[in-house]
């Protein structure tokens, strides 16, 4: 834990050095507005980030959460046209698909000794699919005023943000103080330690897998109201961008080490650092080039770490 808290105070400098510096060559940078708008622009991704941080703290990956937003968000929007359902039940029914699929990503791990890899990059094909098939292919439009006003603000403040800081709260609570919080811990430093010490690792597994899936379900709904549509090819790529967070946030891809903390200060380096690079005038190429450059970077800094 301690290298993980090293890593984070080094990113939460890193992520200050760069505001300042954008600050300095785009004034409107550190304005209340554009502020704001960063704070939108990672919502759905730190929402994601921190729940595939259960997941890569297990040792294990998520290559599925891009296609389980886009099914979760096309599934609730096609229950939340006007008159339709009251609120919760395209927010539920959307949540609860994002679980069920993470849940059976966490089966097919766990029971079917199917390596994560693998088994996530086959959801990722299957929910994509279903979404299509969910939709028609089409985006899932009229959505009613109740539901698109998740996507919105409240007192100033945007909806989806609140809802990223709940799920961070929760998480940090999880890991920090319950015991479920150690055996992920503990699964992902030693497995076999961790098994011969009488974890139930199968089902702490299956744990990470359905709360990574819940997340993803939650932010497809976020998506959603916030596009005003259920887009079945939304979501494409968002995988990447969440694991990027949560590996530059301090989390080890081997598993063990890591925590909410770092991978929220991931998301919001990657934030500004696209919302830099769009004040700046970077197109939207060189923009992708910098941030594989972070990510190799930040894995390659692990790898070192770990050798120590």
């Amino acid at each position: 834990m301690r290298a993980s808290s090293i890593k984070s105070w080094g990113l939460a400098i890193a992520l200050v050095a760069i505001s300042l510096a954008l600050s300095f060559a785009k004034p409107t940078f550190l304005t209340v507005p554009n502020l704001l708008n960063v704070m939108r622009q990672i919502s759905i991704n730190g929402i994601l980030a921190v729940g595939v941080t259960y997941v890569l703290l297990t040792g294990g990956v998520d290559l599925s959460l891009g296609s389980l937003v886009a099914l979760s968000g096309v599934v609730a929007a096609t229950l939340a046209h006007p008159n339709q359902h009251a609120l919760a039940v395209p927010v539920l029914v959307g949540v609860l698909t994002g679980t069920l699929c993470g849940a059976v990503n966490g089966l097919v791990v766990t029971h079917g000794k199917v390596a994560p890899f693998i088994a996530t990059l086959g959801m990722m094909t299957v929910a994509r699919g279903l979404a299509l098939v969910v939709s028609g292919g089409r985006p899932v439009s009229n959505l009613g005023a109740e539901f698109t006003r998740l996507g919105g603000d409240v007192a100033g403040l945007p909806i989806p943000l609140m809802v990223l800081a709940g799920i961070a709260l929760l998480a940090f609570v999880v890991l920090r103080n319950l015991r479920l919080g150690r055996y992920v811990y503990a699964i992902g430093g030693n497995e076999a330690a961790a098994r011969a010490s009488g974890i139930d690792v199968a089902a702490v597994k299956l744990f990470a897998y359905s709360a990574c899936g819940a997340t993803a379900g939650v932010a497809g709904v976020v998506l959603a109201a916030r596009v005003t549509t259920g887009q079945p090819n939304a979501g494409v790529g968002y995988e990447l961008d969440a694991i990027a967070a949560v590996v530059i946030g301090g989390t080890s891809l081997s598993g063990g080490v890591g925590g909410i903390g770092g991978t929220i200060l991931g998301a919001l380096l990657i934030g500004v650092i696209n919302n830099g690079l769009d004040l700046l005038n970077v197109t939207s190429y060189y923009q992708a080039i910098v941030k594989g450059i972070i990510i190799v970077g930040a894995v390659w800094l692990d790898r070192q770490q770990n050798k120590s």
